[in-house]
């Protein structure tokens, strides 16, 4: 008998008003169900953010450095419990123990980092052009956040969004990913566990349609904070215009790693291995484009061939497995609908371009790890984002053409060159358009403390991650202090004749 969870809203664990529900299933063994969760609906929203509301008037008093001692708790809690969770990710959505440890660290280093700020939200004194006068800049809580995450990153991104609003003073309602609610009901236990008073955290189950929509569309919901498609963003992005949220959008990503002719070939092969084939391809910061220089072409090409032919794919819980399932059936074929439609466009399958079966396979999603070369950077295998184990091989002919090629999508997240030129390396950082620039690493490997988001089509001008996260989970109010005892006017009394 598979477990039953629930929503938690106003400090209660409770079902869905509907009564309907769920399966959560694993997708290296589709057989096994991991729970069955509320199917809930805007009635619920209803609930929530009734719930967000009240509670925001009382947790926006309490004192920063106390709000972030309970995060720091969850963070704490994190630690004690990273293995179990990390076991209990990879069954849920099937990356390797490697990187769901890497997971859920990411969600302890947040932890720390945002428990760091509730002692610092620093903002400006300055001032003022008349005398007796005092000015400055403080922050202030927003209101109630909604927070909206994919499946990918199941406790690192909820945490990069959560811990902050908390620590700011905003109350949260949660909507996770529906192939992910058992991570996202362990950091919001936790957050109870550390003792987020009731209301301040609210968490309902659902579809983005049901769920997200309802959320995007409350006019008692002052922000939107999303990790996802493009497509989904930009709706999100026209229904939020009609109550003038602030919205936050991190979406898609078409990353490209380029490889000079005086590369270190050899750590350039590292980096795109992890950075393709990472997670199955399926990250916003995937390596999914691959530039390389006309002079090492081939024995580029050749040498990670070779490396491409020993990954083991199979289940995460396996030490040994290099490379996870596919998310679920749609997304496998998905993946699959891109590589014909890239044989279609004339490019060159050189290895994989199938769903793995037989044995274990045939009870999950397994594609194998996929090459195209000789691609037009024009081709739709080149522009779209596949979210999957697809590697698209371009040749140019010179560093300024591999800039050209790189810059040439509608997104701009994540890049990467390797080069041993210092002069091309910081032309490449001025020259890139892209939210992160990596040199001589892959296109995946962000850091907490650091800002992280993307340009174009990949965001909104929002940063998630490292200090400026909080500009975006706090107002600024300016304040001045006239204690001159007597009416002065700015500009009018500054400059009289």
């Amino acid at each position: 008998m598979a477990e039953v969870f629930k929503n938690y809203i106003n400090g209660k664990w409770v079902d869905a008003k509907s009564g309907k529900t769920f399966e959560n299933r694993n997708p290296a063994n589709w057989d096994d169900i991991i729970g069955i969760f509320p199917k809930s609906g805007p009635e619920d929203v209803e609930e929530a953010v009734k719930a967000a509301r009240k509670a925001y008037q009382s947790w926006r008093l309490v004192p920063p450095p106390k709000r972030a001692d309970i995060i720091k708790k969850a963070a704490d809690l994190l630690v004690q419990r990273k293995e179990e969770i990390a076991r209990e990710m990879t069954r849920e959505m099937g990356k390797i123990l490697l990187e769901t440890r890497g997971d859920v660290q990411e969600g302890i280093d947040t932890g720390y980092y945002a428990a760091g700020e509730g002692r610092r939200l620093f903002s400006y004194t300055t001032t003022s052009e008349l005398p007796n006068k005092f000015a400055m800049a403080i922050r202030l809580p927003v209101g109630v956040a909604g927070v909206i995450t994919p499946w990918n990153f199941p406790m690192a991104i909820p945490t990069w969004k959560i811990f902050p609003a908390l620590v700011a003073g905003n109350t949260v309602v949660f909507k996770p990913a529906s192939d992910t609610p058992k991570t996202a009901t362990t950091l919001v236990q936790i957050l109870e566990e550390a003792g987020v008073p009731e209301g301040v955290v609210n968490l309902v189950h659902g579809g983005g349609n049901e769920v997200g929509m309802a959320i995007v569309r409350h006019p008692d919901v002052d922000l939107i904070s999303f990790t996802g498609s493009t497509a989904v963003g930009k709706v999100i992005s026209r229904e939020a215009a009609d109550t003038l949220k602030r919205v936050s959008l991190e979406m898609g990503g078409k990353n490209a790693q380029i490889v000079l002719e005086d590369a270190n070939l050899e750590l350039a092969l590292d980096g795109v291995l992890w950075g393709a084939f990472g997670t199955a391809g399926q990250r916003c910061t995937a390596t999914s484009r691959l530039i390389l220089h006309e002079v090492i072409y081939d024995q580029f090409i050749e040498m990670l061939v070779e490396r491409v032919k020993k990954l083991k794919v199979g289940n995460g819980l396996d030490e040994s497995t290099e490379m996870g399932p596919i998310i679920n059936e749609a997304q496998l074929n998905k993946i699959h609908q891109y590589v014909e439609i890239g044989k279609q466009e004339g490019a060159k399958l050189l290895i994989g371009g199938y769903r793995l079966t037989g044995g274990e396979y045939d009870k999950g999603w397994f594609y194998a790890p996929t090459i195209f070369v000789d691609v037009h950077p024009k081709m739709r295998i080149a522009q779209e984002e596949i979210f999957g184990p697809v590697l698209c091989v371009i040749k140019v002919k010179s560093f300024e053409e591999a800039i050209e090629v790189l810059n040439d999508t509608v997104y701009g997240l994540s890049s990467s060159i390797y080069t041993r030129d210092v002069n091309k390396a910081f032309k490449a950082i001025r020259d890139i358009q892209a939210g992160i620039t990596y040199i001589n690493a892959p296109t995946i490997g962000a850091e907490t403390h650091l800002p992280f988001g993307g340009v174009k089509q990949t965001g909104n001008g929002h940063r998630e991650g490292g200090w400026t996260v909080f500009d975006f989970f706090t107002e600024i109010k300016t304040v001045y202090v006239d204690y001159s005892d007597k009416l002065q006017r700015a500009q009018i009394d500054t400059y009289k004749e």
